[in-house]
Order: structure tokens, then sequence, then C-alpha cells
């Protein structure tokens, strides 16, 4: 899952980005509202946190255009305003949710978890896939009742593929959910980790993850 970070607050931002990569998210940060902006309607995330209060442009009018254009991504509004206007502003203006700063990390992290899922149906702290099991908060992995230890990237990749079970996902999609903009779009990374997760799940037969020729991987329902 990829994610976008604006906030002019660099600290603030360097913070909540090293807690997510911790989980296992992709993410890309802005410290100015243009700049955000641009990164929203250029690149393909699966939730964007924003900032209110941003030079150059606020979290409003961010938020505002990415709804006009049709761009119906998860945000969450940060700011370290209280009042009802300001949150009923944020709200109307697109908003999923809202949260004052400061703020637990925990928090926060549970309402990504919340938001990511929501758009796919998912109601449960578990993911499943045939006898594979994924624990999103406690970022857990078990594969017929028996713990398998990923690499953050492992789990990032084996999580929007059980995300997606039944469809055809390419390796641009894999790449633009499970890497960050520093990645090399032409390198066979996504094939590497492909790899790597059936050897861990002793896939060997594709019993899991199929090869689809010419297109990307399948998790068959």
């Amino acid at each position: 899952m990829r994610i976008l970070i604006v906030e002019d607050n660099i600290k603030l931002a360097e913070y909540v980005k090293m807690a997510l990569e911790s989980k296992s998210y992709a993410v890309d940060t802005a410290s100015d509202g243009e700049t955000g902006e641009k990164q929203a309607f250029y690149n393909e995330y699966d939730l964007i946190i924003l900032d209110l209060m941003l030079p150059k442009k606020d979290g409003v009018s961010i938020c505002k255009n990415l709804r006009k254009a049709g761009i119906t991504t998860p945000i969450i509004m940060l700011t370290a305003k209280g009042e009802l206007e300001d949150k009923v502003e944020g709200l109307d203006s697109g908003a999923d949710d809202y949260l004052l700063k400061p703020f637990e990390l925990e928090e926060l992290l549970a309402r990504v978890r919340a938001l990511i899922r929501r758009p796919k149906g998912k109601k449960g702290e578990t993911y499943r896939y045939r006898d594979i099991k994924m624990d999103p908060a406690a970022h857990k992995v078990e594969l017929s009742g028996k713990a398998v230890s990923l690499t953050f990237k492992e789990y990032a990749v084996l999580e929007y593929l059980i995300l997606h079970k039944g469809r055809v996902v390419t390796r641009g999609q894999i790449l633009e959910h499970c890497w960050n903009s520093d990645y090399d779009s032409f390198s066979n990374i996504v094939d590497v980790y492909i790899k790597k997760l059936r050897r861990k799940l002793n896939d060997g037969d594709e019993k899991y993850i199929k090869t689809v020729r010419g297109l990307g991987y399948q998790l068959q329902d």
C-alpha cells in the first residue's frame, strides 16, 4: 500500500513516514501544498495524510480539487486547529477522517488501516486467503497456523495481492502501490519479491500466486 504525506513540519512528516514504513507501507512526502497536490494527481495512492495549514496551497483547497477531479483516494486531514467549524470545513471538502495535533501515533495507524480497508469492504482485523492469514494490526502472517517471517516489502506485496485476490495485478500496479517514488520502473524487483514469497510460502507449484503470462500475477478465488 502506498501513502502520501503532505505536511510542512519536516520532523513530524519523517516521524510518521518511518512509522508507516515499519508497517510495510510505501511512503512519499511533500512539504508544501502545491507539490503535494501535483503528487496526488500524478501518482496512484491508497491513502493521503494531508495537513490543513500548508505553504503555497492549503489542505482544504487540495482536497476539494482532488474530489472535483474524481480522485476518491481516502484522505486523513491533520491540523492543530480544534474548532468545530474547522472540522466541518475539512470533512465538507471531501476528507474521510480528521485528526487533531498532537496525536498518538497508534491512533493514526489505526485510522490508516481502517480507511485502507474500507473501500475494499474489509470489515475485520485479519485478511485470509486459503490457509494464509494476515493480521495487519500485529503485522503477522501465518501459513496453516504457523508463523511466516516476511520482510516489510514481502509483507507489502503479499498484502496487496490478497486485497486484490481474484484480479490480475500487473507488475506496474504492484510497483505503484508497494514502492515509493524512488523505485526503478524498469527493474525486475517485483519478480524478485514474488520469487521470495513463493519460497517462504512453499508455493513452488503456484498454489497461491499464479503467473499470468504477459500480464502479472493473481491469487485465484
